[in-house]
């Protein structure tokens, strides 16, 4: 199956799965296989918007995205939604923390801006 997400505002809103030879697989591979997705989207199905295909594996445009997430247009990139208010996005889109986690089990306590072992 191949997937797209609908992107309004490069924030992703929806989301489908489309038979991978409506896509053109085996024969396309992406980034071919997107624009034939993206034609079946609008052509057949008649859906409107700003449609991109995601990899389930994380093959591409970084990550699996899905509702909540943002798309990076510049960096051709998913972005997954802020954990929490501290934690701000590094320069390869990844959310980290104020404090690296420690080895082991913790969990993040936003009130204390610190890890707690669990």
């Amino acid at each position: 199956m191949a997937h797209f997400v609908k992107i309004e505002n490069n924030l992703v809103t929806n989301g489908i799965l489309l038979n991978n030879d409506v896509c053109g697989e085996p024969t396309l591979t992406y980034p071919d296989t997107c624009a034939a997705g993206r034609a079946f989207i609008a052509n057949t199905l008649k859906f409107d918007g700003v449609w991109k295909q995601v990899s389930y594996n994380g093959n591409f445009r970084k990550q699996y995205a899905s509702i909540g997430y943002t798309y990076d247009s510049v960096a051709d990139v998913f972005v997954a939604p802020q954990p929490f208010p501290s934690w701000t996005l590094d320069s390869n889109h990844d959310w980290q923390p104020p404090t690296p986690k420690p080895e082991g089990e913790y969990s993040w306590n936003e009130e204390e801006l610190e890890w707690v072992a669990l």
